[in-house]
């Protein structure tokens, strides 16, 4: 089992930028596939990016390709996600998430979830 805290979350202005973090307890960090979800108020959750469990795979959505990256230090159990040309459209909960299979985009595959850490993009 693996315990996920988000942070780096806050207030930005479009065009901004953020770093969000999630640290995961435990030893077998390096044995999941790692996923960042977001959900703004009254939307269901969507897939950010997920990345695999070396760190060399990654896939995002469309709407934030180009613009976020992820990325993981497995010797730190924390997997990274920096946001920069921050849009309105991006302000939601963001969500860590941890799967013990292989690579994926659909949320309901991801096993272990972190509580959240809000981004808020003013225009």
């Amino acid at each position: 089992q693996v315990q996920l805290v988000e942070s780096g979350g806050g207030s930005v202005q479009a065009g901004g930028s953020l770093r969000l973090s999630c640290a995961a307890s435990g030893r077998t960090f390096s044995s999941y596939t790692m996923g960042w979800f977001r959900q703004a108020p009254g939307k269901e959750r969507e897939f950010v990016a997920t990345i695999n469990r070396s760190g060399i795979i990654k896939y995002y959505a469309d709407s934030v390709k180009g613009r976020f990256t992820i990325s993981r230090d497995n010797a730190k159990n924390t997997v990274y996600l920096q946001m920069n040309s921050l849009k309105p459209e991006d302000t939601a909960v963001y969500y860590c998430a941890a799967r013990e299979a292989g690579f994926s985009s659909f949320r309901f595959e991801y096993d272990y979830w972190g509580q959240g850490t809000q981004v808020t993009v003013s225009s």
